[in-house]
């Protein structure tokens, strides 16, 4: 497990997982303002570690890789970012003030039918939200740290647009990949720029040598909305890469996984769709449906759940049943 030890330096050298008996991993799901859902699950763990530990423990100490797409990206980078005193930059009990706080400003609501109105043209003629606030909030959060300043490994989705293959941004990948060595603010926002709510994010970045790479990135949940998966087998590929970290540990033993995977809701119980309904819409109802995005919602809802059914099946039949928790709220 990640040693809760500080450092005066600004980069951490992150601990071999193998220090502790499990390898800890903790998987955020996207979902725009519903990541307070998580937020406050990640506050109440916090504070039961702090009973343990004492009040300065953070969860980036415990964990060794953590995981987040859109939202849950940009909750690992504010929990995973260090401070001047080389400590995590938010506690968990800060996270969710910072959505009541900044939630109304990213998603401002129109109000009444005109202002309806003009939302949904604006939907149909380009993004619903122009992201500027979000963009320079998360700039003056995470400031110039890089994704090998971060606490501990830290694994976050996104998807490449101009490629049109998913981007995974890791901190086992930085040693082989430099160019992925991205501003962490970089790259939480093309995590968080979800299709029709905000405007897809372009950037540059270069590795050592100077040779630069374009990145042209949307949300992170088009390629995996819950990124859980996505971070165990970051953690199989370095098994198999036999990295000196992961010493007497072989690919697929869950038993040395511990695995905690919240996601940020699900409206299971709404009801909100039904086939006859549906069956009757074209692409722009598929598209925006009363106030709602149909086809985004079935796709990140499946990717959740499918991702959870794959790796409980797994787990369950490696009897490791017991090292992996899947944490859902049902929202109304």
């Amino acid at each position: 497990m990640a040693s809760s030890s500080s450092s005066s330096s600004f980069k951490k050298i992150k601990p071999p997982p193998t220090n502790g008996n499990l390898i800890t991993i903790l998987s955020i799901d996207g979902g725009g303002i519903r990541g307070i859902i998580p937020a406050k699950i990640l506050e109440f763990l916090e504070s039961e570690l702090q009973i343990l530990d004492g009040e300065n423990a953070r969860i980036a100490d415990y964990f060794d890789v953590i995981a987040g797409a859109s939202t849950g990206g940009f909750v690992t980078g504010m929990l995973t970012a260090p401070d001047a005193n080389n400590r995590p930059l938010y506690a968990a009990k800060d996270v969710t003030p910072f959505y009541v706080t900044n939630g109304p400003k990213i998603f401002p609501q129109s109000m009444g039918c005109v202002g309806s109105i003009g939302s949904l043209l604006t939907r149909l003629g380009g993004p619903k939200y122009n992201g500027k606030y979000l963009h320079k909030l998360i700039r003056d959060n995470l400031g110039q740290t890089r994704l090998t300043h971060t606490l501990t490994n830290v694994v976050i989705p996104t998807f490449d647009i101009k490629n049109m293959q998913p981007t995974i941004f890791s901190s086992y990948e930085v040693k082989n990949l430099g160019y992925m060595d991205a501003l962490l603010s970089d790259i939480c926002i093309g995590t968080s720029a979800a299709p029709t709510y905000l405007p897809a994010y372009h950037f540059t970045n270069a590795d050592a040598s100077g040779k630069s790479w374009d990145f042209n990135l949307i949300d992170g949940g088009v390629a995996a909305n819950n990124p859980t998966l996505v971070a165990v087998r970051e953690v199989t590929k370095e098994i198999w890469r036999k990295n000196p970290d992961f010493v007497n540990i072989q690919p697929f033993d869950c038993s040395r996984l511990l695995v905690i995977s919240l996601g940020t809701g699900s409206a299971k119980q709404e009801e909100k769709y039904t086939a006859e309904m549906a069956a009757k819409w074209g692409i722009l109802d598929w598209l925006i449906h009363a106030n709602s995005t149909p086809i985004i919602d079935v796709f990140s809802q499946s990717n959740q759940d499918m991702v959870d059914y794959f790796l409980s099946v797994v787990f369950q039949a490696l009897q490791s049943q017991d090292n992996y928790i899947r944490i859902q709220v049902l929202t109304n």
